[in-house]
């Protein structure tokens, strides 16, 4: 399964999408989009997302063009 690259993900369907991390830290691994936060200005793109670890519901914010890094993420869970 090949990772998506940039011009594949389309920021407003990245709500409750699926991912897994492939650097797992405190046995975290697979994370769920839980909000795409909405840019200041409203002429702006998405830069930013909040995902959530399913094991531990810990959640952190992120660039939501890191989730294209194919050495970190692999969209869905494997």
């Amino acid at each position: 399964m090949s990772s998506p690259t940039r011009s594949q993900i389309n920021p407003q369907k990245l709500l409750l999408s699926k991912w897994t991390g492939l650097e797992p830290r405190d046995k975290e691994k697979h994370f769920l989009v839980t909000k795409v936060i909405d840019p200041e200005q409203p002429k702006h793109l998405i830069e930013f997302v909040e995902v959530e670890a399913v094991l531990t519901r810990r959640s952190f914010t992120m660039r939501w063009e890191e989730l294209t890094d194919p050495t970190k993420w692999v969209q869905g869970w494997i």
